[in-house]
């Protein structure tokens, strides 16, 4: 009768099991020496050996002739427990025999001695499913259970086991197992079952299941059911996964602000039958191990990639800040809470969120806001803006905006030249009138200044226009202002301003600072400058 593979391959010895020599070293020591716990608890994750172990203490305690603390395989008592045969080993599933009548009866048995091995062993997995009485049940016994009893309890929350449970047993915390160790066990599989699998391809099922033995030998088995060769493409259409490569292009595309990639590659999702919340996940995933790399020196010891995929994701890291890579988490954890109630709409819940995700200006929600403020604030602060004035000095800086504020006000209505200066244009003689006006000036201005509250009062005199070629005119009311602007070096921090704020670059040709003319555009023909 054929078996699983998880099944077929499961250790039988503690040198066997996989990853958790922390655990296996005390086991193999306290039955070699006779020195074996009353109540062991085991828990950990799925897939990570809990039921394993506790079936191979079992055959170990009551071995006629163990090996080194692990049992022979090859006595009548090690046989008939791994024929399931044995009547003093009971393995108990809590999670359908959650009830106290179910403890009372294990209650009322320990009292008898084995029947035919040396110890009577119950195994009681998913021991957190117990309801309340059945754990009051079970106290006292497990405190002080007969010599000839041993209990093994398993489970995969620990959190929902009471203090007095965990007080009593002998606790054993099991770890995921590490993906080069997965790797290695499902190599000497795919050998013994005549499996061709790619050494890559090994790699991407180790990774998928995050830890877990049992779940990578199943994958594993799932992908040679094709009789094909293993190699990542296979495993990737077998298991409705896109592959690395394709999270990395989609992080790429919601970077550079392009939205045709972001619904091709929803469509693509949508159209192979691929669970979007799976895309979802490794699109999760990524974003964690750009976060890794964007925020630590040695991002190595807790990622798990190669040198060649370390090297793509340090070059993708570069492509957002911090804050941003903080608010697209929140924005993917959100979207996946609400796929999960969406129901047919997963489709538009991943459509809005990437969309959001790729320009912030789109999203009026607080996050965004601070989201783009920071990076104005990156952007500023990188160009090399002013220094701060001080705080004693501000009423001066104060009385100084106020007298070209007048100046300004004098100013209006005096015909071109009247000052007995010549009004200088752009180069392309372009006026107000030939232009549109940009609004959030003064939100960048503020940006711009960098908190010297005088250059802010001479930058805030000036209106910014654009034309249809995409150049910027920043306009002053007369050559002082201009003048003071261009002196204090704030250009820099303006262009670098208006980078950010348009979503491209912007170079120094770009940007010209004039004279106003007196013409300018009616409100209703404005442009909307989003920053």
């Amino acid at each position: 009768m054929y078996q699983a593979l998880y099944r077929k391959w499961r250790p039988q010895t503690f040198d066997d099991v996989c990853g958790q020599e922390h655990i296996t070293s005390i086991l193999k020591y306290e039955t070699e020496n006779d020195k074996f716990s009353h109540a062991y608890l085991f828990c950990g994750s799925r897939g990570t050996g809990k039921t394993t172990c506790a079936k191979i203490l079992a055959k170990a305690v009551n071995c006629e002739s163990p090996v080194n603390g692990s049992p022979c395989n090859r006595c009548e008592a090690c046989r008939s427990i791994d024929a399931g045969t044995a009547t003093d080993v009971l393995e108990m599933d809590a999670a359908s025999n959650n009830g106290v009548d179910n403890i009372r009866d294990i209650r009322d048995e320990v009292v008898y001695m084995p029947s035919a091995l040396k110890c009577r062993v119950y195994i009681v997995d998913e021991v957190h499913m117990l309801s309340g009485s059945a754990f009051n049940a079970l106290l006292k016994t497990l405190e002080e259970p007969p010599a000839h009893v041993v209990f093994i309890l398993a489970t995969t929350e620990l959190h929902k086991l009471p203090a007095t449970i965990i007080s009593r047993c002998q606790r054993f915390d099991f770890r995921r197992i590490a993906t080069p160790v997965l790797v290695e066990r499902l190599k000497y599989i795919a050998g013994e079952e005549k499996i061709e699998a790619d050494p890559e391809a090994l790699r991407v099922i180790a990774k998928m299941a995050q830890g877990g033995m049992r779940d990578a030998i199943s994958l594993l088995e799932l992908c040679a059911g094709t009789r094909k060769p293993i190699t990542v493409e296979l495993v990737n259409e077998t298991l409705g996964s896109g592959g690395r490569e394709s999270t990395e292009n989609t992080v790429r595309a919601i970077a550079a602000g392009n939205f045709d990639a972001i619904f091709a590659t929803v469509d693509e999702v949508v159209r192979s039958s691929r669970d979007l919340a799976v895309f979802w996940q490794e699109l999760i995933s990524f974003y964690r191990d750009i976060l890794v790399v964007k925020t630590t020196t040695a991002a190595e010891k807790y990622l798990d990639l190669t040198e060649n995929e370390m090297a793509r994701l340090t070059k993708v890291s570069q492509l957002f800040s911090k804050e941003t890579l903080l608010y697209h988490c929140r924005l993917l954890d959100d979207a996946l809470y609400a796929m999960q109630k969406a129901g047919a709409a997963k489709r538009t819940v991943a459509e809005m969120t990437l969309i959001k995700m790729c320009d912030l200006s789109l999203d009026p929600g607080t996050d965004a806001i601070l989201t783009r403020l920071s990076k104005l604030e990156n952007v500023v602060a990188a160009g090399g803006g002013f220094r701060g004035i001080a705080p004693e000095s501000r009423p001066a800086a104060e009385v100084t905006a106020e007298k070209i504020e007048k100046k300004r006000e004098a100013d209006v209505g005096k015909p071109e030249g009247s000052d007995g200066k010549e009004r200088s244009a752009s180069p392309a003689k372009k006026t107000e009138s030939e232009l549109r006006v940009l609004r959030g000036w003064n939100e960048i201005a503020e940006k711009a200044a960098a908190g010297d509250a005088a250059v802010l009062a001479f930058i805030k005199m000036a209106r910014a226009f654009t034309d249809g070629n995409g150049r910027i005119y920043i306009r002053f009311p007369n050559d002082f202002a201009k003048s003071m602007v261009e002196r204090s070096s704030s250009c820099d921090s303006i262009r670098a301003a208006f980078c950010l704020a348009l979503g491209r670059e912007i170079r120094e040709s770009e940007i010209e600072f004039g004279i106003l003319s007196g013409a300018e555009e009616p409100l209703s023909e404005l442009d909307d400058l989003s920053v």
